[in-house]
Parts: structure tokens; C-alpha cells; sequence
């Protein structure tokens, strides 16, 4: 199922090393999804549906498209030790519900810390008009129907991914926001993970369903707990993002992860988006020492659409493993979908993209961009742009990638009006990233956003610039 975690064998020979495709998780068996089960006190059907997707789980390879076998590395990731949150607190304490703790210009606020729920709040005419704002096992719990609904059978997640099944068969923590038919949610939703403790894994989903003719705008803020602590063991996040938008809706999300250097995070995003409805991701992957992140868009319905824009900002031995999969379905949808990613020291990028174009899929238009700014010679950028295409009825159907180092007449142009050479590599470097910071929907996470931006510049190790 898994491979075993290293050890030195008694006899002092060198214990194997870890291929690049192995998994060290020794928790992930039988009997660790029936404690995880019962801790929750699940219904009989949630429990399988973890059993079938622990089958799954078992039997699928770390990856099935044979275009990016080559492309996994796992060396970094050390998960023998780890052990999940099995039964995490699902309800804030009275006073961190009060709908003062939002913070300005949003309309709602979860905080999950570890294992913990420290702020949970909503705006009264939010719960008013109908909106469910909870955690996963709190909806479980006062109502079931609406979790059983979205989730029985594994539907809004892939069966062909691995560590998406992970996530549907162990999870114990969840956010859920459901916004009804004809509500829309004007203000950002703010959704935050803080975690890093050392050996412990948090195993997660987050549901987003919205009616039809709604809409909602969510930032997601993914920091650490606490500071790295050398030598100390890493710690696991795998969350899954799964979101059903009903006829005429829209949902924009914006994610910011900024985890510590001992964080392995596994991101599985998939979208089912239904007639004339619109899907707008901003992901910034800036943290942990490891990320593997994927995301499915399925347009499913007529003239619906998506926008995704995904930046990676990598330093030192930082490594970004991201695969994004738009399906189109309907007649006349739309889709653009742009990865950016800039690499200081020994970091290393992998952007792999592929545009399925079904033949019901009459009037696609479709675009796939994937660039790489390599800032040192020890940093490596990979793009993999793809087509699948059925339909030759398409408005457009295109993709583009490059990779290389800072444009040097960009840099000469700067020079020329008086800017210092370091200067000038930072403007271009940033704004190369700036197509998701400009689309950051809540102002201080925007200043957040860049400010980050801004120190991981400074904290990089450049060579000197003539």
C-alpha cells in the first residue's frame, strides 16, 4: 500500500533509499480509517466511502498520466513518523463565534489551528439569508443529509488520483460554506489553516457549494502554527478543495500558501461548473518544503467559464509539483489558465498542464500558459503544456510555455532610467508575479501577498549582478 518508513536495519547495513515515487505513510491502513470513523461517530455510509476510497487509494500508482511519470519526487518527504489529528475539535468556543472577530471587509471567518477551531463567525444576515458556514463534521453532525448529498459515492473528487483518495478516505477536519439559490455573498470569506507541529498530519476537506444564480468570493490563508524547529520531524497537510457551482452562479478563490519549511503539503482542488457559471482561481504557492498540488476544472455546463492564475515563488531547495487538468463539456465554455513560476537558489518547478476538449464541447475557447523565471543556474523550471482535443468546432484552442532567466534587455531598459541593477531584477521578478496578487479579492491579504513576495526577495541567495 505504502512504502515502509526508513530505518537502519539491526545488522548495520544501509537502509534502501527512498525512490522518487514512494510514499512513506505508515498510518494509512484499514484500521486507522475505522478509528477515524468512529471517532467522528459517522454514519454508516461515510464509512464506506472511506473504506472504497482506502481501495483506491491501494491500488492507484503516485501518478497515472505517463507524459509526467517522469516528473515526481517525493525524495523530500519524510512521512514515516507522522500521525494524523484523528478526532479534532469541530466547534468554536461561544465567544470566538461573535461576528466581531471577522476581520475588515469580510463577511465571515474560519480558523483551523492544528487540531483546533479557535474562530468560527459569520455575519447575521449571511445566517439569515441561509448561508452555511461550518465545519465539515459540525454540518455532519446538525445536518447530515446536506453532507451525505454532496459527498456519498466520491463525485466531486477524481478516482484516478492518489492523494485525493488519501484525503476522502482519512479525513477528520473540514470547512463547508453552501450559499442557497439566488443569495450572493459580497464581501470575502476568509478561510485560514495554521499548522506545523512537528509529526503530526492534518488531513482535510473543504466543500463549496453554491446554489444557482449565487455567489461568493473565499481567501484561503495557509501560515504556520508555529516556527521551524531544526532537526525537528515534518509535518503533513493534504487538503482537497471541492466546489459544485449550480446554473448562473460564480465563486472567486484566492489561496495563499505560506506554510513552514518543515510542512510536505498534497493540494487537490476540483470544480464541477454548471450552465453560464464562472470559476476564478488565484493560487499563490510560496511555502513548505514539498507541495504537490492539482487541479481539475470540469465545465460541464453551457457557456460556463474559468480563470485560473497560479504563481510559485521557490527558494533555497524548495520543490512545486503542479498539475492542472481543465476538462471542457459543454457547448461554447471558456477557459484561461496561466502558471507562473519564479525560482531563486536550488528550487525546482514542475508546471504541467493538460485541455481536455470533449466532442459535445462545440465553441471551446481555451488557453493554457505556463512560464518559468529561473533566478540562479542551480534553479530548474519544467512546463508541459498539453492538448486533447475531439471537437474541431472550437473558437480557440491554444498553449504556450518558456522557461529562462530575467529578459536582459527588461533589465538593460531599467538600468537606463537610473535603476540599480538588484533593483530593477526585483520590479521585473515581481511583476512577473503580479497577475495573482492583483487578484487577491481582500485588501490586507493583498498587502499580505506582497509583503511576502518582497521578503522572500530579500532573504534569497543571488548571484552578484555585474
Amino acid at each position: 500500500m505504502t512504502a515502509p518508513a526508513e530505518t537502519t536495519p539491526a545488522s548495520g547495513a544501509r537502509a534502501p533509499r527512498q525512490a522518487p515515487t514512494d510514499l512513506t505513510l505508515s498510518f494509512a491502513d484499514e484500521a486507522a480509517v475505522r478509528r477515524a470513523s468512529e471517532a467522528c461517530a459517522e454514519p454508516g455510509w461515510l464509512q464506506a466511502d472511506r473504506l472504497a476510497a482506502l481501495a483506491r487509494f491501494a491500488e492507484l500508482p503516485i501518478e497515472t498520466n505517463q507524459l509526467y511519470t517522469t516528473y515526481v519526487d517525493l525524495r523530500s518527504a519524510r512521512l514515516g513518523d507522522v500521525q494524523p489529528h484523528e478526532a479534532p475539535q469541530w466547534d468554536a468556543s461561544a465567544d470566538a463565534t461573535d461576528p466581531a472577530r471577522i476581520p475588515d471587509g469580510a463577511s465571515g471567518l474560519v480558523e483551523i489551528r492544528e487540531d483546533a477551531v479557535p474562530i468560527l463567525a459569520l455575519a447575521p444576515e449571511l445566517v439569515h439569508a441561509g448561508v452555511v458556514f461550518d465545519t465539515l463534521g459540525g454540518v455532519l453532525r446538525r445536518n447530515p443529509e446536506l453532507v451525505r448529498s454532496i459527498l456519498e459515492g466520491g463525485v466531486t473528487l477524481p478516482d484516478s488520483d492518489k492523494l485525493a483518495q488519501l484525503t476522502r478516505a482519512f479525513w477528520s477536519q473540514g470547512v463547508v460554506l453552501h450559499v442557497p439559490d439566488g443569495v450572493r455573498v459580497e464581501r470575502p470569506i476568509v478561510v485560514r489553516w495554521a499548522l506545523g507541529a512537528p509529526n503530526r498530519a492534518l488531513i482535510s476537506r473543504t466543500i463549496v457549494s453554491l446554489g444557482e444564480d449565487s455567489g461568493a468570493t473565499i481567501v484561503e490563508e495557509q501560515v504556520a502554527s508555529k516556527p521551524a524547529i531544526a532537526g525537528a520531524g515534518q509535518s503533513l497537510f493534504a487538503g482537497t478543495t471541492e466546489v459544485l457551482l449550480g446554473r448562473g452562479s460564480n465563486l472567486a478563490m484566492a489561496s495563499l500558501q505560506d506554510f513552514g519549511r518543515g510542512q510536505v503539503s498534497f493540494q487537490h482542488r476540483q470544480a464541477a461548473v454548471g450552465e453560464g457559471a464562472s470559476l476564478h482561481w488565484a493560487l499563490a504557492q510560496l511555502g513548505s518544503r514539498l507541495v504537490r498540488s492539482r487541479v481539475d476544472n470540469r465545465l460541464v455546463g453551457d457557456h460556463s467559464s474559468v480563470e485560473q492564475v497560479e504563481i510559485v515563488f521557490g527558494s533555497d531547495d524548495q520543490l512545486f509539483d503542479l498539475t492542472s487538468y481543465t476538462r471542457h463539456v459543454g457547448r461554447d465554455t471558456t477557459g484561461n489558465l496561466l502558471s507562473k513560476g519564479a525560482l531563486l537558489d536550488a528550487a525546482r518547478s514542475y508546471m504541467k498542464g493538460l485541455i481536455t476538449i470533449e466532442k459535445s464541447a462545440v465553441g471551446t475557447d481555451s488557453f493554457l500558459g505556463e512560464f518559468g523565471m529561473n533566478l540562479s543556474k542551480q534553479a530548474r523550471a519544467v512546463a508541459i503544456p498539453s492538448l486533447e482535443i475531439d471537437q474541431p468546432d472550437c473558437r480557440r484552442a491554444a498553449h504556450s510555455s518558456s522557461v529562462g532567466p530575467i529578459d536582459e534587455t527588461q533589465l538593460f531598459y531599467l538600468e537606463t532610467r537610473g535603476i540599480p541593477p538588484d533593483e530593477a531584477r526585483k520590479f521585473i521578478v515581481l511583476g512577473f508575479l503580479e497577475p495573482v496578487v492583483a487578484r487577491v479579492p481582500l485588501a490586507s491579504a493583498q498587502d499580505r501577498l506582497r509583503e511576502l513576495l518582497e521578503q522572500k526577495w530579500a532573504a534569497g541567495r543571488r548571484p552578484a549582478v555585474a
